[in-house]
């Protein structure tokens, strides 16, 4: 069955780095676009970005020249590169297809905090 597995999370200073990562399996990794979303708390989840097939990403004004996606369709895996975290960064973070599955996986959590 389709498993989408985010890991990486965790607590991290403004202006700090994390790296995030989806593991996914139960499906054709390779052949859909991917998105990164995240919800904060008391919030609505959000769109992040998006990666092509090929690797070319399309951000959130919000992330956009903060966060880098990146996909290694061998190890159906995909990654959220985020660098200069800001407070208003911390979220639950999930992945998934484009379109989405109904199914959603656990997440992981970025606290950005001093």
């Amino acid at each position: 069955q389709v498993q989408l597995v985010e890991s990486g999370g965790g607590l991290v200073q403004p202006g700090g780095s994390l790296r995030l990562s989806c593991a996914a399996s139960g499906f054709t990794f390779s052949l859909y676009e991917m998105n990164w979303y995240r919800q904060a708390p008391g919030k609505e989840r959000e769109l992040v970005a998006t990666i092509s097939v090929g690797g070319r990403g399309n951000y959130a004004d919000a992330v956009k020249g903060r966060f880098t996606a990146s996909r290694d369709n061998a190890k159906n895996t995909l990654y959220l590169q985020m660098n200069s975290l800001k407070p208003e960064d911390t979220a639950v973070y999930f992945c998934n297809k484009v379109p989405p599955f109904r199914y959603w996986g656990k997440g992981t959590l970025v606290t950005v905090s001093s």
